[in-house]
């Protein structure tokens, strides 16, 4: 059966990380839970306007999320906005994805996700496959992806969302037994060079941070954001040698962790209204 559409909202997987969608939904996902799950629209403007997004963008930008399921209009003290509720699975699973480097050993298990759609359902294919690019599922074949074990739960949230369940088996499983070599054999399923440039992009994106630790910060998690989805955690086995992903996560871990007080304390300077309606 397929997931009440009303009930289901996905993160922005076009938005470009740094463009003011990106960094609006950003800042949304970090501070809307923590004030209580709601904000004056003013001083959500506000607070975009220290990312450097003009107070017109940022109203477009806030409606089009709006739009997309992710607020709720809602007066309190003042015109606002709530958190939808049914956003909350979404966020937490990208907290976990964010701030939780998740890395495989050679002793966990796989997950296999075999399926045939038929054409009269090809937008649910395209779709299904878009979604296990964006966890980071590896393609051994058009209709059989590879990904860690530990993302079943995802890749069966995602199949229920699409209506896809009854097209699907998966399979767990040790590691498989390709013609040639393991590691020659995860550089066909992933684009392991892709992703080793988007790690030292990443890296190098982090020379320009903005000093004032509020921006900084919601910055810093709006470039990482995509790496921790697209990155699967592959066994260092598996692995190019000086693979750059877990340089990435300690640098991005070590920034957070002294950024995040300060950020938080200028959201609560800036947040006038009240964070809940009246």
């Amino acid at each position: 059966m397929t997931a009440d559409p009303a009930a289901v909202v996905l993160d922005d997987l076009d938005a470009r990380p740094g463009s003011a969608a990106s960094l609006l939904r950003t800042l949304i996902g970090l501070y809307l839970r923590p004030l209580g799950g709601w904000i004056a629209a003013a001083d959500l403007v506000t607070l975009a306007g220290d990312l450097g997004i003009p107070a017109a963008q940022a109203r477009t930008g806030i409606t089009r999320i709006k739009q997309k399921g992710l607020l709720r209009a809602e007066r309190g003290d003042a015109i606002g906005y709530r958190l939808n509720p049914a956003a909350s699975g979404m966020l937490e699973r990208g907290d976990r994805r964010i701030f939780q480097m998740r890395e495989m050993t050679d002793d966990d298990p796989w997950c296999l996700v075999s399926f045939s759609i038929p054409e009269s359902a090809r937008s649910v294919r395209h779709q299904l496959r878009r979604r296990l690019q964006w966890i980071g599922a590896g393609v051994v074949s058009p209709a059989l992806w590879i990904c860690p074990g530990h993302l079943r739960g995802e890749i069966e949230q995602i199949l229920a969302e699409l209506g896809a369940r009854r097209w699907a088996t998966l399979f767990q499983a040790s590691a498989p037994a390709p013609a040639g070599t393991l590691p020659d054999a995860a550089a066909q399923w992933w684009d392991l060079e892709a992703l080793r440039a988007e790690h030292l992009a990443f890296q190098d994106s982090l020379s320009d941070l903005p000093a004032e630790p509020f921006a900084a910060h919601v910055q810093l998690i709006d470039r990482w954001r995509v790496l921790p989805y697209t990155d699967p955690g592959l066994p260092p086995t598996l692995l190019p040698a000086d693979w750059p992903g877990r340089r990435s996560f300690d640098e991005f871990a070590r920034r957070s962790a002294e950024l995040s007080a300060p950020a938080w304390e200028h959201v609560r300077a800036r947040v006038t209204v009240p964070a809940h309606p009246a």
